[in-house]
């Protein structure tokens, strides 16, 4: 099979052989299930685990702002951090390696692991220009082993680690792309070809009608099969109350304004302290409470899943190694086994369940959009019929749903927005007919995808505010001085 360099011209290879990636990542039937291992006739109940890892690319490698080399925020803890992030830096990299040590040790010994994993494309060119090549090594054994890669599920994101309730819908499909670009770069296009779930940076699902539409197109028409969405970012379709049954699979729907529909499979994360859960392992212990649910007349399993960044905080950093090799032996062989998410769903298609048998879900607060609407359509109504309940609710948003309530995506970030959406303009503008796999394209790409990191908006303030404008300026002065 052809390969993809993994730079081209200094910068990551994120962009210029979009056939290529496209055939790679278009759906052909299954690809984990004839070799799990799992009798899934057995199971009673089952349980997913995903570790998220990102770290994002800042212009901090010199003194002076306008002027630093971007860098890894890693590369900024070990090299002018505190003691204590000089200290967690070496952890952090343990942390991105370490699955490549457990997964081998426990398949040797006769277990069945499973492990999803989740990471931005930030993180990896960050830990390749910090020249940590055993890290990427050893996540391309446990990637590319024919002992090991039905254990390991990589989920696709996006590459800049973009929240998508904020990111326009143009840029936000550039990530999606240049994420999958990137991987094959990596791991090659045989295993982009697994790749089949999406995560989403910090869980955020846009609640927008069209800003969800454009969302799941993307994840459909770049090959994605299912999404992992939080439990309290969507509400049913028929009467807009919390989902009922967490533990199945649901069909995630979304409507436009002009009364579109597109769909995908949502696998529900359940609300919770998320990093304390995974590192606990507190899913497999949920699971096994449950037994077999009917869906569409037959008896499923059903399933917990969660997923945590997989290195923040003193319970992942310490206590999740031997937390996840207790559970990976007790489970394996058990009528709770861990699954990954494509699996199970694989054994759902040989019982003739598809993804219309299963619950329906929308984004949350849509449901009283569409009563507002009463059938009208277009997008001067729907704004409009947004508009009146903003005003009557001061909890009506559509800013999205995300891992907290607590936290929007848009509201007080208008001094980063406002820059962030002038490059992304005048990339639309400038690129307008230029081939993506021009050096200027794929450089000025770079610098609008790190643009848009949810680090920028998460932090809010200080220091991180004048990472995220310098980027901006970066991005315009190159699209203005280029094209």
């Amino acid at each position: 099979m052809t390969s993809l360099s993994e730079y081209v011209e200094g910068v990551p290879n994120i962009c210029g052989s979009e056939e290529l990636v496209a055939r790679a990542s278009a759906p052909a039937g299954a690809v984990y299930l004839s070799g799990s291992g799992i009798d899934f006739g057995r199971v009673r109940s089952a349980f997913s685990s995903a570790l998220h890892m990102h770290q994002p690319l800042i212009p901090a490698g010199g003194s002076d702002l306008s002027t630093a080399a971007v860098i890894s925020n890693l590369q900024y803890m070990r090299d002018q951090g505190s003691d204590e992030a000089r200290y967690n830096a070496g952890i952090f990299a343990w942390c991105y390696k370490r699955m490549g040590e457990f997964i081998p040790q426990l398949i040797h010994e006769g277990k069945q692991p499973r492990i999803m994993l989740d990471y931005s494309g930030c993180l990896l060119h960050g830990l390749r220009a910090m020249g940590l090549d055993d890290v990427i090594d050893s996540l391309r054994s446990i990637t590319l082993d024919p002992a090991y890669w039905h254990a390991v599920e990589w989920l696709g994101n996006a590459w800049g680690h973009a929240v998508a309730p904020s990111t326009p819908v143009q840029d936000y499909r550039l990530h999606v792309r240049a994420w999958q670009h990137h991987f094959a770069a990596i791991f090659g296009l045989e295993a982009l070809s697994r790749v089949r779930g999406f995560s989403p940076a910090e869980m955020a699902l846009p609640n927008h009608p069209d800003v969800c539409h454009e969302f799941v197109k993307t994840l459909k028409e770049c090959g994605y099969r299912w999404v992992l969405v939080q439990e309290h970012s969507v509400e049913r379709v028929e009467d807009g109350g919390p989902v009922r049954q967490p533990h199945i699979p649901h069909r995630l729907i979304a409507r436009n304004s002009r009364g579109e529909t597109a769909s995908i499979t949502a696998i529900v994360k359940t609300q919770g302290s998320d990093t304390k859960l995974v590192a606990q392992m507190q899913p497999y212990y949920e699971a096994k409470g449950l037994s077999r649910v009917m869906v569409a007349g037959q008896p499923i399993p059903p399933l917990c899943a969660q997923i945590a960044d997989g290195e923040n905080g003193g319970v992942m950093m310490n206590e999740f190694p031997a937390k996840f090799l207790e559970v990976m032996r007790e489970a394996s062989g058990s009528d709770t086994p861990q699954v990954n998410v494509t699996e199970y769903l694989e054994y759902l298609d040989t019982l003739g369940i598809q993804e219309r048998d299963f619950p329906s879900i929308q984004p949350i607060l849509q449901k009283r959009i569409w009563d507002r609407l009463q059938g009208r359509t277009g997008t001067d109504a729907t704004e409009k019929a947004i508009e009146e309940l903003r005003k009557e609710d001061g909890r009506f948003n559509m800013d999205g749903g995300s891992w907290t309530n607590n936290l929007s995506w848009v509201e007080g970030y208008g001094n980063v927005l406002s820059a962030m959406e002038q490059a992304s303009a005048l990339f639309s503008e400038k690129t307008r007919g230029v081939s993506t796999s021009e050096k200027r394209y794929r450089n000025a790409l770079f610098y609008l995808l790190i643009t848009q990191t949810s680090c920028f908006r998460y932090w809010g303030s200080g220091i991180w505010t004048d990472y995220a404008r310098e980027l901006c300026r970066r991005t315009v002065a190159i699209l203005e001085h280029d094209f």
